[in-house]
């Protein structure tokens, strides 16, 4: 059970790490300080195995329509993939990829609906970057040194996650029982200079949550960990830039109420001081954080 001591002791126990201060994130041409405002990412999977079914755009016609929904609910930025990052998911070509995507990428840029693509493969991030894409959320590390040059010279910014393997779709499992922390700042740290090297101007990391949590993890263990993470993330802000945090959905918590999940689970992640979250319910998620940006402890 979670408690408000237990909330204190953690944030007593790293105090340093909570102050420490870290880089804004741009977007488009604008630049947010995610202390301040935590931004929404809002999902459009134009892939057919996405696990949450609401997200999905069977054309492009309907990934522009779920865009621009999202965006007016108050999401800073729209992530479209068009392929699945479950590791049994179909593989789907470069070039449908490409065709998939790029149409859609370049109304939305048009539109001033900022756009990120989210994909592991260099010449897919290179349509999307030239069509307009001003966010990179990158799902592997088998390509960094291209990639970095393509966001750096593109003028994008990048979301980077972790991957165990050298790409999200590798059949890996994380171990739950260890504290993931350390092992993130090792696996980060490196790549955030070598971006910076390259020419990348505003990064921001991602756990991989939503990843690599293979069949032997219970769900109710799954969902601990989640938590958990969240309410962790700000051990990461020693990285100097902020983390995005996907928000999870714990169906055998919540069941027939799903779509509540991200809301509640974002409220964990403003205490945990996640400078992005990674959702699909974008207009509950909004209230959230609206909520906790308005109450304070003061009588």
């Amino acid at each position: 059970m979670l408690t408000m001591e237990d909330i204190g002791a953690l944030a007593a126990a790293n105090a340093g790490a909570f102050t420490t201060e870290i880089e804004p994130f741009t977007i488009g041409g604008r630049t947010f300080d995610t202390d301040s405002e935590p931004l929404i990412m809002g999902v459009v999977n134009q892939s057919r195995d996405s696990t949450y079914r609401d997200s999905v755009a069977p054309t492009p016609a309907d990934a522009v329509r779920r865009a621009r929904i999202l965006f007016h609910q108050g999401a800073h930025v729209i992530d479209i993939g068009a392929e699945s990052s479950r590791a049994g998911g179909l593989r789907v070509s470069t070039h449908d990829q490409i065709e998939a995507l790029i149409p859609v990428v370049e109304e939305l840029s048009s539109d001033h609906v900022p756009v990120s693509i989210e994909s592991y493969d260099v010449d897919v991030i290179q349509a999307a970057v030239s069509a307009g894409a001003c966010v990179v959320n990158l799902t592997g590390t088998r390509d960094d040194d291209a990639i970095f040059d393509i966001v750096g010279s593109g003028g994008a910014s990048l979301l980077m996650c972790f991957t165990p393997g050298e790409t999200v779709r590798d059949e890996l499992s994380i171990r739950i029982e260890a504290d993931p922390i350390p092992a993130l700042i090792e696996h980060f740290e490196p790549r955030i200079e070598h971006a910076q090297s390259r020419g990348v101007r505003s990064i921001a990391i991602d756990a991989g949550l939503g990843f690599f949590y293979g069949p032997e993890v219970d769900p109710i263990s799954k969902i601990r960990h989640q938590a958990q993470v969240l309410l962790h993330s700000f051990r990461l802000r020693s990285l100097g830039v902020p983390s995005c945090q996907v928000m999870p959905h714990a169906f055998d918590v919540f069941q027939e109420e799903f779509r509540s999940a991200e809301g509640v689970f974002a409220v964990l992640g403003f205490l945990g001081r996640v400078g992005i979250l990674r959702v699909h319910e974008v207009a509950r998620v909004r209230a959230s954080l609206e909520l906790m940006r308005t109450i304070d402890v003061e009588m």
